[in-house]
């Protein structure tokens, strides 16, 4: 028979008198060292005494002491347990001199991860006055329709049997998304054109891994951008060349001569919201196929236009294959979903799709054919619709209290989609300063300085409203305008 308690004693030959001594040191360095965890119920002291051949006294002698110490509770009727909480004095177990302390810089991993800390970060308690960005409004999610058709893809799933799922998404999905993106953003392609992704992130993997060779490739992306793209690009041991933007979007002239893959967000630049103009497009798709480049079109925000006609998609105006269009519903339906998908040219598709079956073989199916069936059945065009005019509400209520109350404070930067707006402060001042104070009412927004690479920054604040009711957000303005003397 297995023993109890999976631990390989070694216990002195019957008769020492070190026998309990051992017993209870290699108890106590075995909960130091995590191999008992907290919680974990012990065996009876009858039962662990027949186990390893000692007399049931000396392992209740055991028990008692390491009770005593704090290193185990009992519980009535239940049994003995490894406690949660080490004792005061208890040391933790030892790190061999040779290794560093903490493993994001352990020399065993590549360079491109040494730098990425021992653990994630600690849960962040959301501020009441929330204005944080990226997100939508969640209580405005059909949930009840979302329900009713995830049954029917379970149902029709179940009926058809077997599994021919694809690494590039179901055809369902793929002919929905084709059919969304040709009539809200005129992109022209076909449902074989399509690659589904575990949302934009997974996106950007994908294209980092068919894109770049490690250490040799240059990579332009807009300074102010988007940081998790930045750690994406690192990771594959991309050359960053941060590209400053302006009122126009990407400054194109900017540019290095040797980036051989350009990203950019054309309709919403993140995080300053700015559109680029078409003279822009223009001169940084003819960059591209006279250097030999690519671009990646991240569409963010482009489902919530409120004035003038969009201008077209980058790779609605490329017909020399150099756009890569990635687009998301997190913003138009739920980060849940995460749901993302790319528009490739032939020649990055058969790529595409290999690194996405080496990633994760596929999506669920079940529920991509479900948001097929809100696609194909026009349930989300009806959605944007409706948050559409609920968000422009928001908007239009934030910049006239930005107006009203923050002039000579904050200038607010022009745009006309998505879900936040930047503004920057007409002072140099101390944004995180101002930041931590926010904090303290209780008002959670975001600094500009984040999101630069360069050492040129302009302090700015960012004010999202996907995410916040109308009267928590003008409650929200009223309580950060006290962080200024009248």
């Amino acid at each position: 028979m297995s023993p109890l308690l999976e631990l390989g004693l070694s216990l002195p030959r019957r008769g020492s008198r070190r026998r309990l001594r051992s017993l209870y040191e290699q108890l106590r360095a075995a909960i130091l060292g995590g191999r008992l965890h907290p919680g974990l119920r012990l065996p009876s002291s009858r039962a662990l005494a027949a186990d390893y051949g000692v007399s049931r006294a000396t392992v209740v002698a055991t028990y008692e002491r390491l009770l005593g110490e704090g290193y185990l509770i009992a519980r009535s009727g239940a049994g003995t347990f490894v406690a949660h909480g080490l004792p005061a004095h208890a040391a933790p177990a030892r790190v061999p001199a040779r290794m560093p302390a903490a493993s994001g810089s352990d020399p065993r991993l590549t360079a491109a991860w040494r730098e990425a800390g021992d653990a994630p970060p600690p849960a962040v308690r959301r501020a009441r006055y929330d204005f944080r960005i990226g997100v939508p409004d969640a209580e405005a999610f059909p949930t009840d329709l979302w329900r009713r058709l995830l049954g029917r893809a379970v149902r029709e799933a179940g009926a058809a049997g077997g599994d021919d799922a694809s690494p590039q998404g179901s055809p369902a999905l793929r002919a929905g998304i084709a059919s969304h993106v040709s009539f809200t953003r005129a992109v022209a392609c076909r449902a074989e054109d399509v690659i589904v992704t575990a949302g934009a992130q997974q996106a950007f993997n994908l294209l980092a891994q068919v894109l770049v060779t490690p250490g040799r490739t240059p990579v332009a992306v807009e300074d102010p951008g988007y940081p998790p793209l930045h750690a994406v690009l690192r990771a594959a041991g991309a050359r960053l060349a941060p590209v400053p933007v302006d009122a126009a979007g990407l400054i194109v002239e900017r540019i290095p001569r040797a980036a051989r893959v350009i990203c950019v967000t054309p309709s919403h630049q993140f995080p300053l919201g700015t559109a680029m103009s078409l003279e822009r497009r223009t001169a940084l798709l003819e960059l591209a196929r006279a250097r030999g480049a690519v671009i990646i079109e991240d569409d963010y925000d482009s489902e919530f236009r409120f004035g003038g006609r969009p201008l077209d998609a980058l790779q609605t105006l490329d017909t020399g294959g150099t756009v890569l269009y990635v687009g998301t519903f997190s913003k138009s339906l739920t980060p849940a979903l995460r749901t993302g998908f790319i528009v490739a040219p032939p020649w990055a598709r058969a790529a595409l799709t290999a690194a996405k079956r080496l990633h994760d073989g596929h999506q669920p199916t079940v529920l991509q054919d479900a948001l097929a069936l809100l696609i194909g059945e026009g349930h989300l065009a009806r959605h944007v619709r409706r948050m559409r005019r609920l968000y422009e509400r928001r908007r239009r209520l934030l910049l006239e209290l930005l107006a009203r109350d923050f002039a000579g404070l904050l200038e607010p930067v022009q745009s006309v989609a998505g879900l936040h707006v930047s503004a920057w402060l007409r002072s140099a001042g101390d944004a995180g300063a101002l930041l931590t104070r926010a904090r303290a009412l209780d008002v959670g927004i975001q600094s500009l300085d984040g999101f630069y690479l360069g050492t040129r920054r302009r302090p700015g604040l960012i004010f999202g409203y996907g995410a916040i009711g109308e009267r928590e957000l003008a409650a929200g303005l009223a309580r950060l305008r006290t962080l200024w003397p009248t």
